[in-house]
């Protein structure tokens, strides 16, 4: 076995559809097995899922035991030479895995590689290569000067700002959304530690990584979509609460002495910042925002299905099911991609896959039209639903027949 994937999904599950459907095309030609563990979903994903893909071995838990120890889970099945760790809310190219498999065979020491995100707006993701933490780092990102000076080796070091996302580079982290490493290399160095219920443990397995001597490495010659924040909404104060304190276990575990009080010093004023924020905008900012758009008079969104000649049809059947109160068009790519250039505001574009237009093409439209206002959805020909997130900081939004629409 050349490949295993693992998966683990809690409550996503039209993401994991559409992320199953671009799997199986990318792991045509190879030898690979799709493990995916549900984390006791309560949305139906497994009654949803398994009748539609039978070639996927499904691991249900009674219980949401936690992203890193669901990982672990699946991996005391798998038999591949290689073990990729994969988001359920990400969308990957038809060549995706096959040329990172021959990037990280051609590397001398390879210990993991990681590849080049975009979100679902088509914007690059800057968690697709970072540093190391440390407290210069987090005081950066806590006054925003990282903000300010993106591609500053300084200010920026923690998201490796001053190096190019068009080009390969050996960094130190790696982004748990996809990481990819020689079975061998896990075999030696251990696999996700289970203390950390979710954040964190890709930090914390990159180092291990790098301290056993193997090398983490990111790759530009392919590109995913991963929409984030899909299972846990990114504004929450829950979410300040496990990514800080996910921070901090890092911190007692791999550094010491005055290095490591400082660094406590800053996760700790960063989580009574952010959890500030939160409770401000829960409490002040979300019911002003609701209470102004109500008093907006929106147009009917318009919604045009860019697909492959001849196909689309499906898509349109769903949006036709849903209630979905749009006038609908059917525009064919990729001859007339520069009709993006025309979907702007609350116009909704979204791509049916089939056909000539394969999941690389439409990846590589959606980071090219990124900065043009367009609203992405996403849609595998031969699925039931259809995926968009308009930002990596709040969770997505779904339709499918009789399910209203839902974010």
């Amino acid at each position: 076995m050349e490949l295993s994937i693992i998966i683990v999904n809690y409550n996503v599950r039209f993401f994991l559809e559409q992320c199953l459907h671009s799997v199986s095309k990318a792991i045509q030609g190879l030898e690979a097995e799709v493990w995916v563990v549900d984390n006791a979903s309560t949305d139906g994903s497994l009654d949803y899922l398994e009748p539609l893909f039978p070639w996927v071995h499904f691991l249900p838990n009674p219980e949401n035991t936690g992203y890193a120890k669901a990982n672990n889970q699946a991996l005391t099945h798998c038999r591949g030479r290689y073990i990729l760790f994969l988001n359920p809310d990400t969308l990957v190219a038809e060549d995706c895995f096959r040329l990172c498999l021959d990037f990280i065979q051609a590397q001398s020491s390879p210990g993991a590689m990681g590849i080049r995100m975009l979100d679902g707006s088509g914007k690059f993701l800057p968690e697709s290569k970072r540093a190391f933490p440390s407290p210069i780092s987090a005081l950066y990102k806590l006054t925003g000067l990282s903000a300010l000076f993106p591609r500053s080796a300084i200010f920026n070091r923690y998201s490796l700002g001053h190096l190019s996302q068009h080009q390969n580079h050996e960094v130190d982290v790696l982004a748990g959304a996809f990481m990819l490493f020689p079975k061998a290399v896990l075999d030696q160095v251990g696999s996700f530690d289970q203390r950390f219920f979710m954040y964190g443990e890709d930090i914390d397995l990159s180092y291990r990584v790098q301290k056993a001597g193997f090398k983490n490495y990111y790759f530009a010659g392919s590109a995913i979509i991963h929409f984030k924040g899909e299972s846990t909404r990114k504004g929450s104060l829950n979410y300040v609460l496990l990514f800080y304190n996910a921070m901090r276990l890092f911190v007692q575990k791999n550094y010491s002495g005055g290095r490591a009080g400082v660094f406590a010093f800053f996760i700790q004023l960063a989580i009574m910042i952010r959890g500030a924020f939160s409770l401000l905008h829960r409490m002040i900012l979300a019911p002003l925002n609701h209470l102004l758009g109500s008093q907006v008079k929106h147009r009917p969104r318009q919604i045009s299905i860019l697909a492959a000649e001849g196909q689309g049809l499906g898509a349109l059947e769903i949006l036709n099911n849903t209630g979905f109160g749009a006038s609908n068009t059917l525009t064919y790519l990729p001859e007339d991609k520069q009709v993006l250039k025309n979907k702007t505001g609350d116009q909704v574009i979204l791509f049916a896959e089939g056909g000539s237009l394969t999941w690389k093409q439409i990846i590589a439209l959606s980071a090219e039209f990124a900065d043009d206002g367009v609203e992405y959805w996403f849609h595998a020909a031969e699925s039931g639903s259809i995926i968009g997130s308009d930002s990596k900081e709040t969770s997505g939004r779904a339709v499918a027949p009789n399910q209203p629409a839902a974010t």
